[in-house]
């Protein structure tokens, strides 16, 4: 993704901002401001690694070497992240990012990893090391129980796609162990490059909703807003092919997205659904192909909204053999401490970092579940008509 908006967009000016969607969780209540900083201190502080950088260079991904440019990769290995903006506003914390565009969407990872990992850290500091050895026994065995659940289901294709809502590090680094020996074949990887290269696994993900969300704030008429998602794919293709043609369409509603797509896009390789009604998504996306002549069986159907184990097995069973299957396995995978503490402490919660501006203008997200929806009311509105929205079922958001 970065590398695709260093090279068509390099130049735009986007914020963005933590957003906290459990809004009882109060972050800046539990996490010390002057630790907070320490640690996105830190990450300024950081750079590509000679070892990173040549992994990078020479890796295969998707099959594909020197997936990288020489002239990307020179601005990657001096890229220093740019400076953030943190303050406290009623039991929050408002942490913002400015500056243009490849250098700040970098920030979005790294800082939910930190601010998750703290309040792990402030959940636990205060318990004994023989406590703490009997929560983990247990946060290890209940994790290993979903791998012996999921090493069951035939043809099961899951990749960890958890960095940004970890419990911690060291905690997805086991995880990812775990998968890895409990499932073999049927683990495919993780989003997480570090561990991907550490533990010699495949390093694997999808592109996300900012690359819409973005190309649509910069542009000038409601004919142009339309035309936006598919332009940001138009580019995408230029760079990329095979498991990485994979269209996310929910920013602005899946049904209005597939009805306008343009017949190229039915040749890609799959589908990400990743809010709203999974099966209902996937049933559309089923019939979109079919309806341009392609055939769903070859196509690849990824999950990814807050998915665990029931779910999984549930979409496996009703989509196999219909579709190819593949699942992205997020907070659930690397943050699933419900239970093991007074209080459900560590139950994990729904904390993002969206892209809120680019150019001075709104960003507007609408996805298939209203409760994800994010922009100013009159833009919202505004996209809700342009894209031809319409009535939308609210779901609960855990993570």
């Amino acid at each position: 993704m970065c590398q695709s908006i260093f090279r068509n967009k390099p130049d735009t000016l986007v914020t963005f901002s933590l957003i906290n969607r459990s809004r009882s969780i109060r972050l800046a209540d539990l996490i010390d401001e002057g630790e907070l900083r320490e640690q996105l201190d830190h990450v300024r502080s950081l750079s590509l690694t000679r070892g990173e950088s040549t992994w990078l260079r020479g890796n295969t991904f998707y099959g594909k070497r020197q997936m990288f440019r020489p002239d990307f990769m020179e601005w990657f290995e001096g890229l220093r992240l740019p400076a953030y903006h943190l303050e406290k506003r009623d039991g929050q914390y408002e942490l913002t990012f400015e500056g243009r565009w490849p250098e700040v969407m970098l920030w979005e990872i790294p800082a939910l990893s930190v601010l998750m990992e703290l309040r792990s850290r402030v959940v636990l500091e205060r318990k004994g090391r023989f406590e703490l050895q009997v929560l983990y026994a247990r946060a290890m065995t209940k994790l290993w129980e979903k791998i012996t659940r999921l090493r069951d289901i035939d043809g099961l294709k899951i990749a960890d796609f958890g960095t940004r809502r970890r419990h911690s590090f060291l905690w997805q680094d086991w995880a990812v162990q775990a998968m890895s020996e409990g499932l073999e074949s049927k683990f495919t990887g993780t989003s997480n490059c570090l561990i991907a290269m550490r533990r010699e696994v495949e390093a694997i993900g999808t592109n996300a909703h900012e690359l819409p969300m973005i190309y649509s704030a910069l542009t000038n008429s409601d004919a142009e807003l339309s035309l936006a998602p598919y332009q940001v794919l138009a580019d995408w293709q230029e760079e990329h092919e095979g498991n990485l043609r994979i269209i996310l369409p929910d920013t602005y509603g899946t049904e209005g997205f597939l009805r306008n797509a343009p017949d190229w896009l039915a040749s890609w390789t799959g589908i990400r659904i990743d809010s709203g009604d999974p099966a209902k998504g996937a049933e559309i996306a089923i019939q979109w192909w079919k309806d341009r002549g392609e055939d769903p069986r070859q196509k690849l159907v990824i999950f990814s909204d807050g998915l665990d184990v029931e779910k999984i097995e549930e979409l496996h069973r009703q989509f196999l053999g219909r579709v190819k299957v593949s699942f992205g396995w997020g907070t659930m995978l690397t943050n699933d401490f419900r239970g093991l503490v007074a209080g459900d402490a560590l139950a994990p919660f729904s904390l993002v970092c969206k892209a809120i501006s680019a150019n001075g203008r709104p960003t507007v997200k609408l996805s298939d579940n209203p409760n994800k929806a994010m922009g100013p009311a009159d833009e919202i509105a505004r996209y809700k008509r342009v894209f031809g929205v319409g009535a939308q079922v609210p779901q609960a958001v855990t993570v």
